[in-house]
């Protein structure tokens, strides 16, 4: 190879590797699914479960501790304790643009799976609901005290029922995480949550044929 071409492959591979740097470093994800003594397994990255010993590390999370009802793991330097069904995440350019792609059903509905408080929960956007609408069980898991809420009554396809307004920690959505979100909880359980405009206010929505584009705003 002549010295002119061994320069031009230097100055590729030189651009190559700055903009490889200049690339978002992706969130990583985890979700606890079992639990047993000095031991976890864990969904990294949507991967096969795998069970890790306390104190192994797999990629970017390290299984801190586990007890009877949670487990505490470090993802992206940051401890936190998940119980069965939970899901953490980490990483992701704070700096870049936070969007999301959803695509219509054949209902022209626009599904999803995220997480509230690190609840793995299935989303509906509703543009119809003022807050995120969300039944009794999914509340539960997602351990939010309709005590610490206020009492209210809500028009649904069932006649007026009693619901409580919270505020939900944080609502995630594919690498879009929302914190501080009003949300409302329905005493019964419902088959979906509902993405509501306390969350779709703080986007920028727009429609591509069946494809719907969230991008953070605030």
């Amino acid at each position: 190879m002549g010295k002119r071409a061994r320069r031009s492959l230097n100055s590729s591979l030189l651009a190559l590797s700055c903009a490889l740097a200049a690339l978002p470093a992706w969130a990583t994800e985890v979700g606890v699914v079992g639990l047993f003594p000095g031991k976890a397994v864990l969904v990294i990255d949507g991967a096969a479960p795998r069970t890790v010993q306390v104190g192994a590390k797999v990629g970017d999370v390290r299984l801190i501790a586990v007890e009877s009802d949670s487990a505490t793991v470090e993802i992206g330097g940051k401890r936190q304790r998940l119980a069965i069904g939970q899901h953490a995440y980490s990483g992701g350019d704070s700096g870049g643009a936070q969007t999301v792609s959803l695509t219509a059903d054949g209902r022209g509905h626009f599904m999803t799976t995220g997480t509230i408080n690190g609840a793995t929960v299935r989303f509906m956007v509703d543009t119809g609901a003022t807050s995120v609408a969300m039944g009794a069980a999914d509340a539960r898991r997602a351990n939010v005290n309709i005590r610490n809420g206020r009492p209210i009554m809500v028009q649904t396809a069932n006649g007026v029922v009693q619901a409580w307004l919270v505020k939900l920690g944080s609502v995630r959505v594919g690498d879009v995480t929302l914190h501080e979100v009003d949300g409302t909880i329905h005493q019964h359980d419902m088959p979906v949550v509902l993405l509501g405009m306390s969350f779709l206010n703080r986007m920028e929505m727009k429609r591509d044929g069946e494809t719907l584009t969230l991008r953070k705003r605030y």
